[in-house]
């Protein structure tokens, strides 16, 4: 698992499991970023099939870029 992914959106250390440890804050992060371009674009261009050819790629753009503000900032 890769550094980015081991930060947690809402980390709880009450909860130890193997198997579910929470949603990393990259992919919080990449899914309000989809709500955004999703909401803020027209129609035609986010049709279903398109989904996976740019806006998840863009979201986690985006999530990336705000991972690295966030180091910066701490």
């Amino acid at each position: 698992m890769s550094e980015k992914n081991r930060i947690k959106a809402f980390p709880n250390e009450g909860y130890k499991s193997d198997i579910f440890d929470g949603m990393s804050l990259r992919d919080y992060f990449a899914a309000k970023a989809m709500q955004a371009i999703i909401s803020n674009s027209d129609k035609q261009s986010i049709a279903i099939g398109e989904v996976h050819n740019w806006v998840g790629d863009y979201a986690y753009d985006v999530a990336d870029a705000m991972m690295e503000t966030r180091e910066n900032d701490i």
